[in-house]
């Protein structure tokens, strides 16, 4: 099965995953420099990062959710309710973190641990997701479907792109 969110059979959803997971974990990177040094711009750099993770994760989440949808095996579509279920999970936990650092005081430990919440939430996430697609080949063509498109491709390049060969004179 492909995915129906994607872009010349390129799944949507995989390419935006990055950017809130690398913003968020680099948030909670932010905290601790915050509370090592004490210089409060890494708590502002930090209170963007969380922003933008959160941004990044609900247009993450559209694709995803497109597939989601289409899924139609049992097993997996329990997989991916556990993926979808702690994945919303973690983006309601960073969204509390977002609005708690407005609220509580700047060195607050709070936005740290629940940085840290939110992280351990997309990790097992993550390793759902991974296992969808990367055990059970969820949105991946079948191995001998991509042999036979490789032959037809080389049968193809070899007949009509490759310059035959010059004669010695």
């Amino acid at each position: 099965m492909s995915s129906p969110a994607s872009i010349a059979k390129h799944p949507i959803h995989p390419m935006l995953i990055a950017f809130p997971i690398g913003l968020w974990v680099f948030a909670l990177i932010c905290d601790v420099v915050h509370l090592v040094t004490g210089a409060e711009v890494w708590s502002t750099v930090a209170l963007y990062s969380v922003a933008g993770g959160i941004v990044g994760a609900i247009l993450a989440a559209i694709p995803g959710l497109i597939d989601y949808f289409s899924i139609d095996e049992v097993e997996m579509k329990k997989i991916g309710t556990y993926h979808l279920l702690l994945n919303v999970t973690a983006l309601l936990v960073f969204g509390l973190n977002f609005w708690l650092r407005f609220r509580v005081d700047a060195n607050s430990r709070l936005p740290v641990v629940l940085s840290l919440a939110g992280i351990g939430l997309i990790g097992v996430g993550g390793w759902l997701g991974g296992e969808m697609v990367y055990v059970k080949g969820m949105a991946v063509d079948p191995v001998e479907q991509l042999d036979k498109k490789v032959k037809q491709l080389e049968r193809g390049t070899t007949s009509h792109s490759r310059p035959s060969p010059r004669k010695a004179s």
